[in-house]
């Protein structure tokens, strides 16, 4: 007579439960918007698997393969309720909010849910190899090993992938670095370059809230190399300051120009520097701007390109043109949606979307000539500076990150709030920008105060005209040097 099987005893299954409860909270506190470093990744990895493991060998079932991912998602979940970010609310039916599931969740699934799965089904499947053989399933047997095995593959295929660390190429006799600023709890990521230790320091800011332009800088603008110490930060939540964005509520304008001063000091004390230039892109310009008058004896000279100035203004006439545009080129859909939404500002990032997602349509030109494509900031991913996971970062910061500190920006206007800087300003734009953006500088730049000020246009260019035409670019910064006397060397 076959001898039966003895189920697990109500602590085990106890045990096997609170286990991936437990490590689903830890994970909710620890790291609520996914892993942000390799280590983190190769931790979650491991530790996800460890846990499986002992859950399916605790419950002795093939259940435990479903039952212990999910009881992991309903804990972390739980934990960040309160978090808000495209990656971390409730799965949007979109464009941008299928991006943000397979950046946010699904990136975390491959992380620490599939690591659980296949650790529930090595554990259960040791617990139950000595099951009588008359109670086998060949069949079922066979093809769950053969499942087993391929998660197996892809989650080790996961796991080299997320341990290829990040780096540079070096620059012989000059500085070529990743490296990163903590400034006090948080820390952000920096990638510093130049041809001459000793050149006078210039620090980048990006865009977009969440923002990383590492990849870009290092593509398009190397010629600055050769004239300054060129420091790239990325923004809180940014692919290598991904872990520096966790609560919303740490994200205001008052932190992003925090950050920037904290940043600059940091620099001033490094290179030894007595000020450092500062250069400004597209919503950054709001926090460069901000930071030199708040600031100015850390700065040199400041230089915003695609300047922002009023962003509930710029974004009802874009919002118009789009209209217009959509009803032009018979784009129905389109156009009943944007009718439907009104004019903004709007609550978050998923009403912005229609205006997002056909800018590069709606104000399209010829880009013969330019150095990056329609495809932007998304063009210029393949760097070695990223790691696998900071690529994917790169995007959902700037999803999280827009769709929370955006919105709070809709009553600053510098036409109204700052009318004089004290440092030498140069403002860039593309010939092709957005027509709203332009006259809302244009009416700026007319009544702002400055020891020296200029506008520069740059041809064949639009919002992204630094990394469009960097020739002309980097041979405006080497004037501004050569204007302001290379001070702060």
């Amino acid at each position: 007579m076959a001898k039966l099987s003895v189920p697990r005893p109500i602590p085990s299954l106890a045990v096997a439960v609170l286990l991936p409860v437990v490590w689903g909270l830890t994970v909710g506190w620890w790291t609520p918007r996914g892993p942000g470093t390799n280590a983190e990744a190769l931790v979650s990895i491991l530790v996800s698997l460890a846990v499986g493991l002992a859950a399916g060998w605790l419950s002795r079932s093939r259940w435990a393969m479903l039952g212990v991912p999910v009881l992991f998602v309903v804990a972390v979940e739980l934990v960040r309720v309160d978090l808000r970010g495209l990656t971390v609310d409730a799965p949007h039916a979109s464009g941008f909010g299928f991006a943000a599931l397979l950046l946010g969740r699904g990136l975390h699934g491959l992380l620490a849910v599939l690591p659980l799965l296949v650790g529930a089904a090595y554990g259960a499947g040791i617990a139950r190899r000595g099951r009588p053989a008359a109670d086998r399933r060949p069949v079922w047997r066979w093809l769950g090993r053969g499942a087993t095995g391929l998660l197996s593959v892809l989650l080790l295929l996961v796991t080299v992938a997320v341990a290829v660390p990040a780096r540079t190429d070096r620059i012989d006799g000059g500085i070529a670095e990743l490296t990163s600023v903590d400034i006090g709890d948080r820390r952000l990521g920096l990638m510093l370059r130049g041809a001459d230790r000793s050149a006078p320091v210039l620090l980048f800011l990006p865009g977009a809230p969440g923002g990383s332009e590492i990849g870009a800088v290092r593509r398009h603008l190397a010629g600055l190399e050769q004239r300054f110490v060129v420091a790239t930060v990325d923004r809180r939540g940014a692919a290598k300051s991904w872990a520096s964005f966790a609560p919303s509520s740490s994200l205001t304008l008052d932190s992003e120009v925090a950050d920037a001063v904290a940043v600059t000091e940091h620099l001033r004390q490094r290179f030894g520097k007595g000020k450092v230039y500062l250069v400004a892109h597209s919503g950054g310009s709001l926090v460069g701007v901000t930071a030199v008058r708040r600031r100015p004896d850390l700065f040199q000279a400041y230089v915003g390109v695609g300047q922002a100035v009023d962003l509930r203004a710029a974004d009802r006439s874009q919002y118009d043109d789009t209209l217009a545009w959509a009803r032009r080129t018979g784009r129905a859909d389109l156009a009943q949606r944007l009718a439907d939404l009104g004019p903004p500002p709007y609550a978050g990032m998923y009403d912005y979307e229609p205006l997002l997602a056909n800018e590069v349509g709606a104000f399209d030109y010829d880009r013969t000539g330019a150095s990056e494509g329609r495809g932007g900031m998304a063009e210029n991913l393949g760097v070695s500076e990223y790691t696998l996971l900071e690529k994917a970062h790169a995007l959902s910061g700037q999803f999280d990150g827009w769709d929370v500190l955006y919105p709070t920006l809709q009553d600053l206007d510098l036409r109204r709030e700052v009318r004089q800087l004290q440092v030498p300003v140069w403002l860039v734009d593309g010939a092709h920008e957005v027509p709203g953006r332009l006259a809302l500088l244009q009416q700026w730049y007319a009544q702002l105060q400055a020891p020296r000020k200029e506008r520069v246009v740059l041809d064949g260019a639009g919002h992204r005209s630094l990394f469009e035409r960097p020739g002309p670019f980097v041979d405006l910064l080497t004037r501004v040097l050569a204007e302001t006397g290379g001070a702060g060397v």
